[in-house]
């Protein structure tokens, strides 16, 4: 703002003295024009006839006119020998020297061939133009000339520079004040923010900042406590994780360590011990492996979508699904369509939640696996015959570590992870895994995935 109302001032200097030259330009040929018409056209009052002499010509003349305050007319006629004889106006001249008092710059001038020029001297610029008269030969008998001095023109183009300089240092110390005030009042939610955010720990996410207003700094306020929300909640995700995982290893490895310290040296003992311990060893490996799986969920490319003929994958998921134990295994409706999604994912989820059906029914009951779609969505299920899932399970069954508590007559032995691995598949497909009873009795869990193709369905067969 300083170098533009610097530049504001500057700029208005060099106009006004552009405007100072100009006027005095058009002056002096003003001047020097009505000088010119006058010596062509003028009669003598006294005789009513064109004048003869010079001297009678400029004193005529400069009777008729009045000069500007910075300007002289003067009327210079040839002596021999001499300097040239002045005829003046008999007024005072507002500059330190004069030209009428100025024998060298008026002798400098009526010797100049020009007809303008500029005369500078230690007492002022003069700015002149001049007319000869009565020309016999090449050296005028006489010379009409007008001078003006610039000095207090320019001095008054100075003033107002000066005067704007002051006026811009003003304007400026008020907007910095303002501008300190203001931006002091925008950035205050920036500080709060700032020390919230330095004030934040691991061990204390509850601080929030106030949002007052609607602008973006209220909105940047909002964001930020927004973030903070879930962070509050990643972290205490992470920590019940940490907990729930540090629980669910510590007891195989307990089992582990009990069994090799009691390990004696019968060679049957030996046997049963080391069969234990690589059963506990493989259940910690699959829980390891399952909390990679959950810890990939977290990537974009946890999924792979590509296109895949619904119909062909159910079937493939259910000749999979036969193998996982002795229960009387439909093939239920099976959607005809292609659908854009990760099989193996896909796969995986339905296998897992085929793997539940199995643990929770017993030989010879049904277990349902199809498919079917609508508009944009796409579903695919298991519906086992089983004892259900009780209300208060309903959600806690798809968190980590967590296993229902109501369905009796489970022969469980996982860590709790494969619903939470189920859930998570669904959501990389920007879908959801949701629950309800099987008609007849039992728990159909169904996932559903978001898509955008036509479909048909046909029924599958029962085996």
């Amino acid at each position: 703002m300083a170098v533009a109302l610097t530049a504001v001032a500057a700029t208005t200097r060099s106009i006004l003295l552009r405007d100072v030259e100009h006027r005095i330009t058009r002056l002096l040929a003003q001047e020097a024009g009505e000088f010119a018409h006058f010596e062509e056209q003028g009669f003598d009052p006294e005789t009513g006839r064109r004048f003869t002499e010079p001297d009678r010509l400029l004193r005529v003349f400069l009777e008729r006119q009045y000069a500007d305050a910075d300007e002289e007319l003067i009327g210079l006629v040839r002596r021999a020998g001499r300097d040239p004889a002045k005829l003046v106006q008999p007024r005072d001249i507002p500059t330190g020297r004069p030209l009428r008092d100025d024998a060298a710059a008026r002798r400098a001038i009526f010797a100049s061939k020009g007809p303008t020029g500029t005369l500078r001297r230690a007492a002022g610029e003069i700015r002149w133009a001049k007319v000869d008269v009565a020309r016999h030969g090449d050296s005028p008998e006489a010379a009409f000339v007008v001078a003006f001095h610039p000095e207090r023109e320019r001095a008054k183009a100075d003033e107002v520079f000066r005067i704007l300089l002051a006026i811009s240092g003003v304007a400026l110390l008020m907007t910095t004040g303002i501008g300190w005030a203001v931006a002091g009042r925008i950035l205050k939610p920036v500080r709060v923010v700032r020390t919230a955010a330095a004030q934040l720990t691991e061990q204390d996410l509850t601080r929030r900042i106030p949002v007052q207003g609607r602008d973006d700094i209220a909105a940047l306020a909002d964001t930020f406590n927004g973030m903070l929300d879930r962070l509050e909640r990643a972290f205490a995700a992470q920590r019940e994780f940490v907990d729930d995982a540090g629980h669910e290893l510590r007891t195989p490895i307990t089992i582990v360590r009990g069994h090799l310290e009691l390990m004696g040296d019968d060679p049957a003992e030996r046997e049963e011990t080391v069969r234990l311990v690589t059963d506990e060893l493989d259940r910690m490996s699959r829980i390891v492996e399952d909390l990679l799986l959950l810890a990939k969920a977290e990537r974009p490319d946890f999924v792979s979508p590509e296109p895949v003929q619904l119909a062909e994958l159910t079937a493939d998921v259910f000749v999979k699904a036969r193998t996982l134990g002795e229960r009387r295994w439909e093939l239920d409706g099976v959607a005809d369509r292609a659908a854009r999604l990760d099989p193996q994912r896909v796969t995986q989820a339905m296998v897992q939640l085929a793997q539940n059906a199995v643990q929770h029914t017993t030989q010879g009951q049904t277990i349902r696996i199809g498919s079917r779609a609508g508009g944009r969505r796409i579903e695919l299920y298991v519906a086992d015959s089983g004892p259900g899932v009780q209300p208060q399970d309903a959600e806690v069954i798809f968190e980590r570590f967590r296993r229902g508590t109501a369905r009796r007559g489970a022969r469980t032995s996982g860590a709790g992870l494969g619903l939470a691995i189920v859930r998570a598949i669904a959501e990389g497909h920007r879908g959801r895994v949701r629950l309800h009873d099987t008609e007849g009795g039992g728990a159909t869990f169904v996932l559903e995935i978001e898509n955008a193709e036509k479909t048909t369905e046909r029924n599958g067969a029962g085996s």
